[in-house]
């Protein structure tokens, strides 16, 4: 897995010639600061070479708390991985009241489950960023991406927001609902039905989760929409 170093006061000019020469310490250095100094971010990305334009395919997770959002991208790195995919995952954890940094419930699990060489993990704090994402996430991905992460997963904060932002930052938006309880009917409160590409009812080895599938596909049929997303059942744990 590819790990930042503990964060370490550095200029940009370091963080420029570390990041040319494919050093992962100055990607999470490069990250870091644009998360304290979000108006440098153009100035920076000059001076690294980035256009924001660099391919990559960027995976946004989304959904409640619990639902195994965390979980559903650990698979995901990991299966990638393994086919030699460059893959980064930026997870957005709820801020502390005290400091401000993210909390890091998600990175925690994450560290766990995510053993693959070619896999970049960064937790980034909400601070008090009401669409899902941290402000500086869009920014980070770009970053990702032209350091040569072909795959960019986005995670949301996951504690009941109106989590749409990442509907503007991923080209495929994956919603990750529980079985039976009530996912659904918020999730079609907040608009998230609407930014949805994929969706998944996880935990299909719970009662009730082939019923909650049935449920949103009624839901979506009746709304009329011009196009109608997947309803798919899945376990996160076994894949």
């Amino acid at each position: 897995m590819d790990m930042e170093p503990h964060a370490e006061r550095i200029d940009k000019g370091d963080i420029g010639a570390g990041f040319k020469k494919g050093n992962v310490g100055a990607l999470a250095r490069a990250i870091s600061h644009i998360e304290e100094n979000l108006q440098s971010t153009h100035s920076l990305f000059t001076q690294l070479g980035v256009t924001g334009t660099e391919p990559s395919w960027r995976t946004g997770i989304t959904g409640p708390p619990g639902a195994g959002k965390s979980t559903i991208a650990a698979f995901l790195a990991k299966a990638w991985g393994k086919e030699d995919v460059r893959t980064a995952f930026i997870a957005v954890d709820p801020s502390s009241d005290r400091t401000g940094g993210a909390l890091l419930g998600d990175r925690i699990r994450i560290d766990e489950a995510f053993e693959v060489d070619g896999v970049y993990v960064r937790s980034m704090a909400s601070r008090g960023s009401l669409g899902g994402l941290a402000q500086a996430a869009g920014a980070a991905a770009d970053l990702c991406a032209a350091f040569g992460y072909g795959e960019v997963l986005l995670e949301t904060v996951g504690v009941g927001q109106v989590e749409i932002d990442i509907a503007s930052q991923a080209d495929v938006v994956v919603v990750v609902l529980h079985p039976r309880s009530g996912d659904s009917v918020q999730a079609m409160k907040a608009g998230l039905l609407e930014t949805a590409d994929i969706l998944l009812v996880n935990k299909a080895d719970v009662p009730g989760a082939e019923a909650t599938a049935r449920d949103l596909e009624g839901a979506l049929n009746l709304a009329g929409n011009a196009s109608v997303p997947p309803v798919l059942c899945c376990s996160a744990l076994d894949g």
